[in-house]
């Protein structure tokens, strides 16, 4: 079939350079198993612009004219799969999907790469624990599926995250291991996707031009916050699964423009109206708008994980509300983080899970005195006691 650049020019409005985008769909916990019939669709300046299904092979191509770049975003979607979005360049990557997860504090993560460096290694350490290739069960976690040929998966699950551990997660250069001075880990195009419940709730993009043989990325702390760090290191063989010093786990500095500040506080207005006319669909979508242009914007997570509790993903809201916590500042830095603490209390309770539900019944005390939070711990102590 002829194609018509010209139209192609005004319905996308950019310069074409003919170009296929093919990939392929692997499950994120089973070892090189391949996922035919996945809906892959690019999508250009928010419009989408061309779907196909993976074959048997997993594979799927889209042809003609689309930018390889940042401004191309690659959907990804299966039945019974958490969706994926992902920028480009994503030409001749493979991509896994995470299986919708059951517990109410899981976490999926999963790592992919380009073709080199040919070996990248997921790491989990947290107390009496170092989750890797050489160990892949531990405590409530393990190595789903290791990777040493290129473009991964490389997934690790948390099944049940433990209150009171701190858990830090970070990717090797195993390949390079002996060069501390390594730029190849920074020009690998890895990529971690972090999934809870049925959600993709976090996307990490490898620093360029960076030289160091360890991608530090985050720590979830006592209190199960995730505290981005997003930096490459360097660390000897024998320090690999050591935790950082004070300096490699500062968290990420994240500089948003006024811009675009305005822009998420124009978008968690919307969502607020589409939530007073009880769309919670759209309200949500306009939260998650919100954080996109504010990665850092508090009220907007707080919000997000009330529709989250309205659609009924559990897991979702948890993560929504850790990050309003996170974030929370401001004269009501109190108010929100006692208000988040209790909301996933809440979760916990209903989910008949009394011990958790009280220990964030008690944080939520901590930071704000109020009759709610005194007789929601009497009412959960008394459940315990039977």
């Amino acid at each position: 079939m002829k194609i018509n650049f010209l139209v192609l020019f005004l319905v996308f409005g950019f310069s074409v350079r003919a170009q296929d985008i093919s990939i392929q769909v692997l499950s994120a916990v089973e070892k090189d198993k391949v996922l035919a019939n996945a809906e892959v669709m690019i999508q250009r300046n928010g419009e989408s612009s061309a779907k196909r299904v993976t074959n048997s092979s997993g594979r799927a191509t889209i042809n003609g004219g689309f930018q390889d770049d940042s401004n191309t975003l690659l959907i990804i979607k299966k039945e019974n799969y958490s969706s994926l979005v992902v920028k480009c360049p994503c030409n001749d990557l493979t991509y896994a999907l995470s299986p919708v997860m059951k517990n109410l504090d899981g976490m999926r993560i999963v790592l992919n790469w380009g073709k080199y460096p040919e070996d990248l290694d997921s790491h989990l350490s947290f107390p009496g624990n170092h989750i890797y290739f050489d160990h892949k069960k531990g405590s409530s976690s393990n190595l789903d599926v290791d990777d040493t040929n290129s473009y991964g998966p490389e997934t690790i699950t948390i099944n049940n995250k433990k209150f009171g551990q701190t858990y830090h997660y970070f990717v090797h250069d195993y390949s390079n291991k002996e060069d501390l001075n390594s730029s190849k880990l920074s020009a690998s195009a890895a990529k971690v996707f972090v999934y809870v419940g049925q959600s993709l709730v976090k996307t990490y993009y490898i620093p360029k031009n960076k030289k160091g043989n360890v991608w530090n990325l985050f720590k979830i702390n006592e209190n199960g916050e995730i505290i981005d760090i997003n930096t490459i290191i360097s660390k000897t063989v024998d320090e690999v699964g050591i935790g950082g010093s004070s300096n490699d786990d500062n968290q990420e500095e994240v500089y948003v423009s006024n811009d675009d500040k305005k822009t998420a506080l124009l978008l968690n207005k919307k969502g607020d109206l589409a939530y007073q006319d009880k769309d919670v669909d759209a309200a949500l979508n306009f939260y998650k708008q919100a954080i996109e242009y504010n990665p850092v914007f508090g009220q907007a997570y707080g919000n997000l994980g009330l529709m989250y509790i309205k659609k009924g993903y559990k897991a979702e809201a948890i993560y929504s509300n850790r990050k309003a916590i996170t974030y929370a500042a401001g004269n009501s830095i109190n108010t929100t983080k006692a208000s988040a603490y209790y909301n996933i209390a809440k979760i916990f309770e209903n989910d008949n899970d009394f011990e958790e539900a009280l220990n964030y019944y008690k944080l939520a005390k901590e930071f704000k005195e109020n009759t709610v939070y005194d007789n929601a711990i009497i009412r959960v102590e008394n459940k315990i006691r039977g």
